[in-house]
């Protein structure tokens, strides 16, 4: 693993993985799972470095072409790692990423779990995330005596 922010941008392959720093420590299976997909992988505590500067370094990374697919990954319910995966809207913005796969993961008992790019984007809008539970709550509410009530949860 490398420090992202002490890393040269042309020091790349075509897979590059960006984990928070605290991922291997407290997830260390899901961390080796994601070594078998590429060892490239660079690290950040966004709790230390702001991530307008991550954003501006994996950008200049992208700049080479070398990279055809990002993976992000850290812990769930980070307050600090969330923000790893709120980095590609940033880059979209910047950048054409169209020719780049980008995968976002949250490591969860040691395993790897995809998060879609909408549910990212959900998480950063808090009114629509209120409305979408005030429904799930409203449904549940009315069809508790309905055994398929659970699948709502």
């Amino acid at each position: 693993m490398k420090p992202l922010m002490k890393s040269n941008i042309y020091d790349v392959d075509e897979t590059i993985i960006i984990v928070g720093s605290c991922l291997e420590r407290m997830q260390p299976i899901g961390y080796e799972k994601l070594k078998e997909i590429s060892n490239n992988i660079y690290d950040i505590c966004l709790e230390e470095t702001h991530v307008n500067m991550a954003i501006t370094k994996i950008g200049g990374m992208l700049r080479t072409n070398k990279i055809k697919r990002i993976i992000f990954a850290s812990v769930d319910r980070s307050p600090y790692c969330i923000q790893l995966h709120y980095i590609q809207d940033e880059l979209r913005k910047m950048m054409d990423l169209s020719n780049i796969e980008i995968e976002n993961y949250v490591v969860v008992d040691n395993e790897l779990n995809k998060i879609s790019k909408e549910t990212i984007s959900l998480s950063k809008n808090l009114k629509e995330l209120e409305e979408i539970n005030k429904k799930r709550w409203s449904l549940m509410n009315e069809n508790k005596t309905n055994k398929n009530w659970l699948v709502l949860i």
